[in-house]
């Protein structure tokens, strides 16, 4: 007979104020350039938080709730001036959520959403907003997949794909296109620089849909291979440096990592840590699945 599995999160979501919350890490200043920054504000300023905060369902002695996951939506909600937020409240103190699971949208399926979403009615300026683009790039984005046969599509529908890219396969017979795809995919290359420059210069005037235009052949000069010549030279003495002290850094690696797993292995200094500096031991922890390769990983105490 199978156990119960209890529940990760209470049914009932609550609203707190966004001051009552503590954050497990302090977030850097640089972080409102950055673009996923901007498209969350962006789509929290259009269409609101989707994915609601999530805290310690207990507060502290001073009422204040654990903050488990939310830290950027927590900023640009204070940024806009709001004061509470409504949480889900997590049944484990554990700073460990689906979202760190989870990769961003592959280029074919946000294209795919963006297609879906006009074909309801949405209009292209509500969805450039929501996303942070320009409405042109909606409407490229809308088109990405015309003229790309199915099979090429299959094969690169899980990958973040530079949407030029498509425009060197669409230049490419469909036999073109799923070799090329699958080359991409086995060099883990999917930029336009290795379809355009690569693939497709390397695709004959039968696999191309139209001929390609002839180009003018740049002679290389005595200045060019001098340079050349030196620049190999560097990659070489740089190789050779790292070849030195790469087993050293090895050794490093793994005597510093047993030990900071040892110590969280230790319950009592767990417990502490967790209590009282959560982000250390959050840090912590994030070392046992990076260096368990190296066979020194230990279990982590719950």
């Amino acid at each position: 007979m199978v156990g119960a599995v209890s529940l990760a999160f209470e049914r009932e979501t609550r609203v707190i104020p966004l001051k009552d919350m503590l954050p497990l890490k302090l977030l850097p200043a640089h972080l409102k350039r950055s673009w996923k920054y901007q498209r969350l504000a962006a789509s929290i300023a259009e269409v609101g938080v989707i994915e609601p905060l999530v805290v310690f369902h207990k507060p502290d002695d001073q009422g204040r709730y654990i903050l488990l996951d939310g830290h950027k939506k927590r900023m640009i909600l204070l940024n806009r001036g709001q004061t509470e937020e409504v949480c889900l409240l997590a049944t484990e103190k554990e700073a460990f959520t689906y979202n760190g699971c989870v990769n961003w949208i592959p280029t074919i399926h946000e294209h795919l959403m963006i297609a879906r979403a006009a074909e309801r009615g949405v209009p292209e300026e509500r969805i450039a907003r929501a996303l942070n683009l320009k409405v042109a790039y909606i409407r490229r984005r809308r088109t990405l997949l015309r003229g790309i046969c199915k099979k090429a599509v299959d094969l690169l529908k899980d990958h973040q794909v530079n949407p030029a890219t498509f425009d060197a396969l669409r230049k490419m017979k469909a036999p073109r296109q799923i070799e090329a795809c699958t080359l991409m995919k086995a060099a883990s290359n999917h930029t336009a620089v290795y379809a355009t420059k690569a693939l497709l210069a390397a695709s004959d005037e039968a696999q191309r849909k139209q001929p390609s235009a002839p180009r003018p052949v740049n002679a290389v000069t005595c200045a060019d291979l001098t340079l050349m010549e030196r620049e190999m030279k560097k990659v070489q003495q740089d190789f050779s440096t790292i070849e030195a002290t790469y087993g050293n850094d090895m050794v490093n690696l793994v005597v510093a990592a047993g030990y900071v797993l040892r110590l969280i292995s230790n319950r009592r200094i767990a417990r502490y840590l967790e209590d009282n500096h959560p982000e250390i031991f959050s840090g912590f922890k994030t070392i046992a699945p990076a260096t368990s390769c190296l066979g020194c990983a230990q279990p982590i105490p719950r």
